[in-house]
């Protein structure tokens, strides 16, 4: 866990309006926000109470999903795209526990995010932690730059984690083609893991209310999402409710168990 804010130039902290990244921060329990980001996040909480929970269930999405990567398919490196502020079992922290050799590139677009990165994403001396400041969309620069930590000639774990809500359907490109971008540059036997949330009355309110305190989300339904794995294999269970995918696999990780406005899935290219 982060037990102190880092430390970054006031020039770059504008700590009178809300961030996205810090209220969604606080909503993981974390320290690296301020008295108007927990404004917004209890705007949110208190009109849907669930929002905290999704945030920590996609946490320990990551953590199990990291987890069997590591432990179960061997999987060393991993591309992690929209890193969102370090709070506790980062990437690179999941996997190089298990394996200090693991290889993570990090990438995000955020000047705040970027601070925060460089002074905590630090790896084992085996392995490797590299930051990309770049624009999920921008995924020509992104391969570039991360083949210089990556092997793509090796199966990669592609990680997005809340990401591709960000990305409108009518962005160009769009979600399904940044999906297609990075899983067509790599090796068979890579997989991509994605967590976003679902739509309904009460989160699509919620998403309102976040998108006045600069947190723009776009919503959509279960089948939407798993239309992003189309051509790829799914692990079981699938496409899921997050806190129903292989519930347990992360021992001390796991504290929510009921089903959520939010769903995950991971799969392999064949």
């Amino acid at each position: 866990m982060v037990d102190s804010p880092v430390e970054i130039p006031s020039s770059g902290l504008d700590t009178s309006t809300p961030h996205s990244a810090r209220w969604w921060n606080y909503l993981l329990g974390g320290k690296d926000n301020f008295a108007v980001d927990r404004a917004v996040g209890d705007a949110v909480m208190a009109q849907y109470p669930e929002i905290a929970d999704i945030a920590r269930a996609g946490r320990a999405f990551l953590g199990r999903s990291v987890h069997y990567l590591v432990t179960e398919v061997g999987i060393r490196q991993f591309l992690d795209l929209g890193t969102g502020l370090p709070t506790a079992d980062n990437t690179h922290e999941v996997a190089q526990r298990h394996a200090p050799d693991a290889r993570i590139v990090y990438v995000d677009n955020d000047p705040l995010v970027l601070s925060h990165a460089r002074a905590l994403l630090t790896s084992t001396p085996a392995g490797v932690t590299d930051y990309i400041d770049c624009d999920v969309r921008d995924s020509a620069r992104i391969l570039r730059e991360a083949a210089r930590s990556l092997d793509f000639t090796q199966p990669i774990a592609v990680m997005m984690i809340g990401i591709l809500g960000h990305v409108p359907d009518d962005s160009d490109p769009g979600p399904h083609d940044i999906v297609k971008a990075f899983m067509g540059e790599v090796a068979a036997g890579s997989y991509l893991a994605i967590n976003d949330s679902v739509t309904t009355p009460q989160s699509a309110d919620a998403v309102e209310t976040a998108r006045n305190s600069g947190g723009d989300y776009n919503l959509r339904t279960p089948q939407q999402i798993r239309a992003f794995f189309d051509g790829l294999e799914l692990v079981e269970p699938g496409v899921v409710s997050t806190p129903l995918w292989r519930p347990g696999s992360n021992p001390g990780v796991d504290t929510i168990t009921r089903e959520l406005d939010v769903v995950c899935g991971l799969a392999r290219k064949p």
